[in-house]
């Protein structure tokens, strides 16, 4: 009865750092820069871990661990009411091959480096890979709920895909304008929504180019967002764990992806109007800022300290990786098509 009390004050409390990350998202210089408010969520949640006692934290157990799986699951579920199997059609046939094209060479390319050359911790390559390849911090938290890994380590991944997905959504507008890139604005639209890491990175990015590069870069990026089902599966039925000093093979099926891809055919006939799709994606933001905040409380700057700086070096490669490799490909892409 005392945890099921502990779990209903603990999901207030941290329902009400929730609401507040939001407030702070829709403050309007906050607005401007399209910060996310699920990354305003975790850096929250982490302020606060360091300043509440250890009782506290205690006390908050059990709210954490329900937020972070159960909370976290249910919004990304959810999630797929954001997208429409007509998305693909939008982008056409080019669109949807660079996107399994980033995906995969990205992940494939940062595990390697990871593991191979800067001799990482495997699952924080992996959560930075990911973070990098599809969707930012919503697919640092569901692979994390796939290799159940601490805490921190998702919050390790998701400070490289705010750091660098923030520089690249100055960046590629400004080479534009200066005429580095040579692509149409429907080419640029798919360049941006295949390469930047949230999905805030990619509407803010393509309004500060203009509504039709918009438009295409929040399609393609939708279409990447597809691909998280899909991984999480591949993810589960390879995921190696250690158990009793064996290393053995366990087949994991994260049912909420398959639920995620039932969501989105679904929403694909239009059963509910677009006035309830917006309340449904709002109640879903607050649900995976949620999960954020409570990841941010798993967060201390001691575990930083732990991982050292390998993570960023990693994430930096895959940056360079997403602008050099991503123009090329997406060029290569084009002239076959056309």
């Amino acid at each position: 009865m005392k945890i099921e009390k502990n779990l209903l004050y603990g999901l207030l409390i941290i329902g009400l750092g929730t609401g507040i990350s939001i407030l702070i998202a829709n403050i309007e210089v906050i607005r401007v820069l399209s910060i996310s408010p699920l990354i305003i969520a975790i850096f929250l949640g982490a302020i606060l871990t360091h300043i509440l006692n250890q009782k506290t934290m205690d006390y908050l157990e059990s709210a954490i661990g329900f937020s972070t799986k159960r909370v976290l699951r249910f919004g990304i579920i959810l999630y797929g009411f954001r997208l429409t199997l007509q998305n693909l059609e939008e982008v056409g046939l080019e669109g949807f091959i660079f996107a399994v094209f980033i995906v995969a060479s990205t992940f494939i390319i940062g595990y390697f480096i990871g593991t191979k050359i800067l001799k990482m911790d495997k699952e924080i390559t992996i959560l930075t890979s990911i973070g990098s390849s599809i969707c930012g911090a919503a697919a640092v938290l569901a692979t994390e709920s796939v290799i159940k890994t601490p805490a921190y380590k998702s919050a390790v991944a998701v400070s490289t895909v705010v750091i660098f997905g923030t520089f690249a959504m100055l960046l590629y507008p400004f080479l534009y304008k200066l005429g580095i890139f040579d692509l149409s604005p429907q080419d640029f639209g798919i360049y941006l929504g295949g390469t930047l890491h949230e999905v805030a990175h990619v509407v803010a990015a393509g309004n500060a180019v203009d509504n039709e590069v918009a438009s295409y870069a929040v399609i393609e990026k939708m279409i990447r967002v597809m691909m998280l089902a899909p991984f999480l599966i591949i993810l589960g039925f390879f995921w190696i764990k250690k158990e009793t000093n064996k290393i053995k093979q366990k087949v994991v099926i994260p049912w909420f992806a398959v639920l995620f891809c039932v969501v989105i055919v679904f929403n694909s006939f239009e059963f509910i109007s677009a006035e309830n799709i917006i309340l449904i994606n709002d109640f879903d933001t607050f649900l995976l800022a949620m999960a954020m905040f409570a990841l941010g409380l798993q967060t201390h700057i001691s575990k930083f300290k732990k991982v050292g700086a390998k993570p960023f070096y990693l994430a930096s490669i895959l940056f360079i990786w997403l602008i050099v490799g991503g123009l090329n490909g997406l060029e290569f892409i084009v002239n076959v098509m056309h």
